[in-house]
């Protein structure tokens, strides 16, 4: 092998391009990851709320319900191997009204054709014997949901990368690509240090900057590039004692899953995303939304106390719908969608894409005929 040169390149050092990686070199690849922060998982990976989805709510047969729940079961053995923490908790999805048990009969409905195991349902007093502290009228029970330390998993992808031969290579943005006419690709990236390399497969997973990583990809049609919407979420982080171990969701709201509550890995309750359309990406947390979350809070656990919540932080999701248009599911565009052999374009990875990361890498490698 040429210097410089690898069998392969991921544009993007979150969870998703350290997972695409970690499959290739799974397969006895070489594979280079170019990042251009200065540490790995800035971006989507490190602004969430590292939840491990058991992968309810995606349609049939959709990329999100598929690899949702292979990518969780995978996860969770990923985590074992490597002494990843996690703590597989649980979840609650409570109706707070009785005008809302219908939708988690239709939840339960949708997570039983997803495969997803061990779901119950809760009447209010099964679910008040759990957590006494909620106000419902009854709950879906998913033993399957968790939460885990995400860095640390993004370190262990690192790590397997790098002991296959591979490299991540931080503060180097991608800047271009050109296929080669034998096949493969030209890549430059910048940096203190721009360079120029070859590979023969090329991924791009590169969160936030998807759209405009595929511009930069020569031959690329540009009719491909779906539109970017950035979806912002503000988190609030509460004082004195956790109130539930289990994760808390009210049924999903218009485009996510709505304002939720989990018990993080330190103990701590911390309450949030919401969802609002910014132009840019952006993290500032606005302490009046607090009043918003205090009012939604409130729906499902009246024994808020006043005051108790602190801004924590913000999360930006690359989102291909805008406001009130549906949902759509995650691309995986091969040389079937866009014409270019060895090259596979990733298109609005938001959640669960933190929980399919592993399965994700695995359909990638597919495409890649790999």
């Amino acid at each position: 092998m040429a210097e410089f040169d690898f069998d392969a390149v991921v544009v993007g050092a979150g969870a998703v391009g350290l997972a695409c990686g970690y499959a290739l070199s799974r397969r006895g690849l070489v594979v280079a990851v170019l990042e251009q922060d200065a540490a790995i998982g800035q971006g989507v990976s490190s602004r969430n709320s590292e939840v491990i989805h058991a992968g309810l709510y995606y349609p049939t047969g959709s990329l999100k319900a598929r690899l949702c729940v292979a990518g969780r079961r995978r996860l969770y053995a990923f985590c074992d191997a490597h002494h990843v923490e996690y703590d597989r908790c649980g979840k609650l999805v409570v109706a707070t009204t009785e005008a809302e048990l219908p939708r988690l009969a239709a939840i339960l409905e949708q997570a039983r054709l997803n495969d997803v195991e061990g779901m119950t349902e809760l009447s209010r007093d099964q679910t008040l014997a759990l957590e006494p502290e909620l106000a419902c009228a009854g709950a879906l029970l998913s033993p399957e949901s968790g939460v885990f330390e995400s860095h640390a998993y993004m370190l262990a992808l690192q790590g397997e990368i790098e002991a296959a031969g591979g490299a991540v290579v931080l503060s180097t943005p991608f800047e271009a690509a050109t296929p080669l006419e034998t096949g493969g690709f030209e890549v430059r990236a910048g940096g203190a240090e721009p360079t120029t390399l070859t590979c023969r497969l090329l991924v791009t997973a590169p969160g936030l900057s998807a759209q405009a990583v595929a511009g930069r990809i020569e031959g690329f049609p540009a009719d491909l590039i779906p539109q970017a919407h950035y979806g912002k979420g503000v988190y609030f982080r509460l004082s004195g004692k956790a109130p539930f171990r289990r994760l808390i969701y009210p049924p999903p709201i218009p485009g996510a899953l709505g304002t939720h509550y989990r018990r993080d890995l330190g103990g701590q309750g911390v309450f949030g995303p919401d969802l609002s359309y910014v132009e840019a990406p952006d993290y500032s947390v606005d302490p009046s939304k607090a009043g918003e979350f205090y009012r939604y809070i409130r729906k499902f656990w009246p024994g808020l106390p006043e005051g108790a919540l602190s801004p924590d932080y913000a999360g930006v999701r690359p989102k291909l719908h805008g406001p009130g248009e549906p949902q759509p599911d995650f691309r995986l565009d091969g040389a079937d969608i866009h014409g270019l052999p060895g090259l596979v374009v990733l298109f609005g990875i938001e959640s669960p894409g933190l929980t399919s990361s592993l399965a994700i890498g695995e359909e990638v490698a597919a495409r890649l005929g790999l």
